[in-house]
């Protein structure tokens, strides 16, 4: 479309082995995330020259999602895509930073909008970065019990992210580094997805909704999460306003926040009785 605009068009299959449907109607609207993710580090190689070698990092992320057009009935129809890339920091030839914004359209009608900014380090830049934390990727991770998977939202054990920990409304981290899609490759510290997700199992944990259906979802990183340290998950939820509940969720490891999140999900209407 030209030099900072672009046109995807991407498959979200109902049968996704981890953005699966969230209840017997709707598709996870966590997938949107994953595909603005996905999509901003294609532009980053294809367009503005980041080499494969190239390190992202993730520095906040907000979607705004219609629920109500991820109906699994239409799973089968593709998504259409604009991105506007904004906020573009060259290195030489390459690129440091920018910005993705992307509207998201099924068969014409809008199903939602996100937008989050991207870093990408070389690896030498990132080797000095982290050392000290590169040998993480040959300690084990020792792989904690895991909460109910319906308390989490979720259906799979293997894919619960979140640990009891001391008093409601509060977690630990679970890592589960051979995990096939939240680890896909080796990493000396947690992926933002896997914390993006930590959130959004909080959310439906301390809110209590199910199905819990975001409409909204922003988060902001600002540390790494290592692996080998105990990562807090505390939620606070906010239900004053009618119809809707958000859960604001935070992670903080060893005495500093790691990220910050905030949710809102609709309330479902009580179907009244006809007796």
């Amino acid at each position: 479309m030209s030099d900072t605009r672009f046109r995807f068009t991407a498959q979200w299959p109902a049968a996704h082995p981890f953005f699966g449907p969230v209840d017997d109607r709707h598709q996870d609207p966590m997938i949107v995330g994953e595909t603005l993710r996905q999509a901003s580090m294609v532009l980053a190689h294809a367009e503005f020259g980041a080499p494969a070698d190239t390190h992202f990092v993730m520095w906040d992320l907000t979607v705004r999602v219609d629920p109500t057009a991820l109906l699994l009935a239409e799973a089968s129809e593709p998504v259409e895509f604009d991105v506007v890339c904004s906020e573009i920091r060259r290195r030489g030839r390459g690129l440091r930073s920018m910005r993705t914004t992307m509207e998201f359209r099924r068969a014409g009608r809008f199903v939602a909008r996100g937008t989050g900014s991207t870093g990408c380090t070389s690896p030498r830049a990132y080797r000095r970065l982290r050392a000290g934390r590169l040998n993480a990727l040959d300690t084990p991770v020792p792989l904690l019990a895991g909460i109910a998977p319906q308390a989490a939202g979720r259906s799979r054990a293997e894919d619960v992210v979140l640990a009891p920990a001391d008093r409601p409304g509060v977690w630990n981290l679970r890592v589960d580094t051979g995990h096939p899609v939240l680890f896909p490759r080796p990493n000396d510290h947690v992926p933002g997805m896997v914390l993006f997700e930590a959130a959004r199992q909080a959310a439906t944990a301390a809110s209590g909704l199910r199905p819990f259906l975001p409409g909204t979802l922003t988060a902001e990183f600002a540390h790494y999460a290592e692996l080998h340290s105990p990562c807090r998950i505390e939620t606070e939820v906010f239900d004053e306003r009618p119809g809707e509940v958000t859960v604001r969720v935070s992670g903080r490891q060893d005495g500093a926040s790691v990220f910050t999140a905030s949710l809102t999900a609709a309330r479902p209407e009580r179907v009244r009785s006809l007796s």
